[in-house]
């Protein structure tokens, strides 16, 4: 059986996944991460676990066989808790999650846990370990102090500068990032005193062709190219741009999958600008990123290739 890490209102990505496993006769377990709360019964013991899901599905450490961490999602806290448990009722079901999730470090996970909490969040060292395998990497500096930023401004800005937040204020149900990315120009400048009270991260703003968001697969690539060369993000010109197929140049590809591999990790969304003086640059590796618009607009196999890849591994670790 191969268990499904998602959240309660993902679907599109995971019900092709599930669709594809059901045509190879595979079994599997849906669990709805923000649901590991008050609706499941959870006993995890030195042997193993028993879990019921908010559905009355019952599950067992030795039924799983390999596991698709999809999407983590903050824990639901009932609203008629008083404030006062609230807190320690998302401490302790935090912990009971991550104490499941580790339980099942001895079967094939997509991604490793381990690995891929300490690359999603860490971009700095996602920076420097692209660096290090020839990738080119935009001027950086992540900091709450308004002097150093001022200088990293005039230094290296060119009068504009992208900020952003290390993370995402918030995700969409969906599964789509909020955006946390904004301009700063020599007059809004003005304003990064208020920075101590919420440290981001400074690039120079990059003149840009396209974008680029690339599927890394364990070796294999899938790559969407949207024409967003006005906005900041390409997020904000979804429904005004198409997205279409993108052939990476093999030098990009060999560096992106060096990096993959010294990250541990078998999957990521890449986010990469082609800028206008002809340097790819990266940005970011996101391990749980989105990816449904490239397989429904260029009908690229991810979730099948995802399946298949947990499939063989499944078979290989028996």
């Amino acid at each position: 059986m191969i268990l499904c890490i998602t959240h309660s209102r993902d679907f599109y990505n995971i019900d092709i996944f599930f669709e594809y496993l059901e045509s190879k006769n595979i079994p599997y377990f849906r669990l709805n991460s923000d649901k590991i709360n008050n609706n499941q019964k959870i006993s995890i013991s030195e042997n193993g676990f028993e879990l019921t899901d908010e559905f009355g599905n019952t599950l067992k450490a030795e039924d799983i066989k390999a596991v698709w961490h999809r999407k983590s999602w903050q824990i639901d806290i009932p609203e008629e808790l008083d404030e006062t448990y609230r807190r320690i009722f998302f401490k302790e079901y935090s912990t009971l999650r991550n104490n499941f999730f580790t339980a099942l470090e001895n079967v094939p996970w997509i991604n490793p846990f381990e690995h891929e909490n300490k690359i999603d969040g860490n971009k700095m060292l996602q920076l420097n370990i692209a660096q290090k395998h020839g990738l080119t990497i935009p001027k950086t500096i992540f900091s709450n102090d308004p002097d150093k930023i001022t200088a990293f401004f005039h230094t290296y800005c060119n009068g504009k500068m992208v900020a952003k937040l290390h993370g995402v204020l918030s995700k969409s149900m969906g599964g789509e990032d909020l955006l946390s990315t904004n301009m700063i120009d020599e007059d809004s400048l003005e304003n990064i005193s208020d920075i101590e009270y919420c440290p981001m991260i400074f690039q120079p703003y990059i003149e840009k062709e396209y974008e680029l968001r690339i599927v890394y697969l364990d070796g294999e690539f899938f790559t969407g190219k949207i024409n967003n060369s006005e906005n900041t993000d390409w997020r904000i010109a979804q429904g005004n741009y198409f997205w279409s197929e993108y052939h990476l140049p093999e030098n990009i590809k060999d560096s992106l999958t060096a990096m993959m591999k010294e990250m541990k990790l078998f999957i990521g969304a890449i986010d990469i600008i082609k800028g206008k003086d002809g340097n790819y640059y990266f940005l970011e590796v996101n391990p749980q990123g989105e990816w449904g618009m490239l397989q429904k607009d260029l009908n690229f196999p991810i979730a099948q290739r995802i399946a298949d890849n947990l499939i063989k591994r499944m078979k290989t670790h028996e």
